[in-house]
């Protein structure tokens, strides 16, 4: 082993492990409900879509993705029936993006898998560490996000 292998992974490796073992459970338990149509990379829109709507402008900034990214993450998941854009009642030069019916019915059971994810990691680690590492890690993650020089959504 070089002194590199020996190492402890890096913050990017270790968030990488927990991103796509998660991804990989959620997708795969919300294709065995029936919602096999959606990939992974839609999480961008779907993690932070609500049910009275959202901008597809604030999708991108909560996201970190470029607004062309969402734009055609949105177009997909219109496509295939979880989302429809409407007028923002709170400005009509806007639009929000919505959840359809399926969208919503998607977002709950995402929620009820998520919440078995985080119970059971809760359990292994005890609730208060688990509290606690999930506010180290959210702490991380915000202050990554306001680290200067990386490509800002835009």
């Amino acid at each position: 082993m070089t002194g590199d292998q020996a190492k402890e992974p890096d913050l990017g490796v270790l968030a990488a492990r927990v991103l796509f073992s998660v991804q990989r459970e959620l997708f795969g338990a919300l294709a065995e409900q029936g919602f096999d149509d959606i990939a992974p990379r839609a999480g961008a829109v779907l993690a932070h879509l609500r049910a009275d709507g959202i901008r597809a402008s604030e999708l991108a900034r909560v996201s970190g993705q470029h607004k062309q990214v969402i734009g055609s993450l949105v177009d997909d998941l219109e496509r295939l029936g979880y989302v429809e854009r409407g007028p923002d009642p709170a400005d009509r030069r806007a639009k929000l993006v919505r959840p359809t019916e399926r969208g919503l019915l998607q977002m709950e059971a995402a929620a009820a898998i998520m919440r078995t994810i985080e119970e059971r990691h809760a359990r292994a680690l005890g609730g208060p560490e688990y509290a606690a590492f999930k506010a180290a890690l959210r702490q991380v993650a915000e202050l990554q996000s306001e680290t200067p020089g990386r490509d800002q959504a835009g």
